[in-house]
């Protein structure tokens, strides 16, 4: 099959791999229609997450249709057209049962901290990804979720990750009737998060990034106000004097381990690698937000240790909230939020690429060209048309 190939930083390529072949009874096979590059897999590309294997394949965002399932399978039939989220869990252990599916105990054999995710390093346990034609789906009876006919295969990609990561963080922020939600980084997740601060609430949505055309994409999307850091000097007084000196009722970092905005956080996280990432977005939320507020995080950094101010946390009472998303919990809201005609999520995508352009698709979607904002590649032989 043809697969994409991890060979160092910066260095991916489309190749022939073997296909994936049932290793369990409760494993199914499913041939890709729809897989996601998203700004998280950038962090693997850029050398960023420990143990990142030379021919891993990376890819937590995908849809496909199943073409076989193992002999314990009893949930999923071959011919079944699914999503599947980018968690990996078993659907019985302490953390599955409270619907907690993003730190199941039993399927990553690596970690203590996270459950296991598709194509995502050894530390997340080692799977392959979905940036292929074809993948393994282990615990085949609780992850994949059956397309339903009126969903659109490219609203229901999104569905893997992307929308629920943004709801969830939106959600994690407790957001209260008319609170004012200010949302750091303007990709996919950020975006999402604050249409769905809208949806849950708020009477009034900021998102923070410096790529123009991003903010640009996330005002029409989201009907949200916009500030581009690169013209402010202190984000914590700009942000105080757009809400009357309080802060914001909830801060949201979508940006994870390679924000901008700082020089020292970049050099200490992103060029030496003496922390886990350049935690500027987090710092920014957490002095901007009002005293007794909420910080939710769900932009990406890695197990070892960030410089993060929790003096000033402690000190301004803040709840702080953070996770990966729990996808399957979300998927029937969201759903129900599309086929009512709330959100049309696949309005993100903005290019679609052959995966055996799937090098050219990286370096798009990392340096930003073609304002890119999501891109979605499409195997061999699969239909086009969304």
């Amino acid at each position: 099959m043809l697969a994409m190939n991890y060979r160092r930083p910066y260095k991916v390529r489309a190749e022939q791999r073997p296909e994936p072949e049932i290793e369990h009874p409760n494993d199914a096979i499913v041939k890709v229609t729809r897989s996601c590059i998203c700004g998280s897999d950038l962090h693997l590309y850029h050398g960023l997450v420990p143990d990142t294997r030379v021919g891993s394949i990376f890819g937590h965002e995908f849809t496909g249709i199943v073409e076989q399932v193992g002999s314990s399978v009893q949930n999923l039939q071959p011919g079944q057209k699914v999503l599947v989220p980018f968690n990996i869990f078993c659907g019985s252990c302490y953390f599955c049962q409270r619907e907690l599916y993003g730190n199941c105990h039993n399927t990553n054999p690596e970690a203590t901290a996270v459950g296991a995710i598709y194509g995502y390093s050894h530390t997340t346990g080692g799977y392959d990804g979905g940036q292929a034609e074809y993948v393994r789906v282990p615990m085949a009876d609780v992850g994949p979720t059956v397309i339903p006919d009126w969903l659109d295969i490219e609203d229901a990609v999104l569905l893997t990750d992307a929308f629920p990561t943004g709801y969830q963080a939106a959600e994690m922020g407790d957001i209260r009737e008319g609170d004012t939600v200010v949302v750091f980084g303007a990709g996919p997740v950020g975006i999402f998060a604050a249409r769905s601060a809208w949806l849950l609430g708020a009477g009034r949505v900021i998102v923070v990034d410096h790529v123009e055309y991003r903010l640009d994409f996330v005002q029409r999307f989201a009907q949200c106000e916009v500030v581009d850091f690169k013209y402010v000097k202190d984000m914590a007084e700009h942000i105080k004097g757009m809400t009357d000196g309080l802060g914001a009722d909830v801060c949201i970092d979508a940006v994870g381990c390679e924000a901008a905005g700082n020089f020292a956080q970049t050099l200490t996280g992103v060029k030496l690698k003496l922390q886990a990432g350049a935690a500027t977005a987090l710092h920014w939320a957490i002095n901007c937000v009002r005293k007794a507020g909420t910080v939710s995080i769900v932009g990406v950094y890695g197990p070892t240790f960030n410089a993060v101010p929790i003096g000033n946390a402690l000190n301004k009472g803040l709840t702080l909230r953070m996770n990966q998303a729990s996808v399957k919990r979300h998927l029937p809201r969201l759903m129900q939020h599309i086929q009512s005609g709330l959100i049309d999520p696949k309005q993100v995508i903005t290019h679609r690429v052959p995966l055996e352009e799937v090098a050219e698709a990286y370096d798009l979607f990392s340096r930003k060209r073609d304002n890119c904002i999501k891109a979605v590649l499409i195997p061999p032989g699969v239909q086009t048309v969304h």
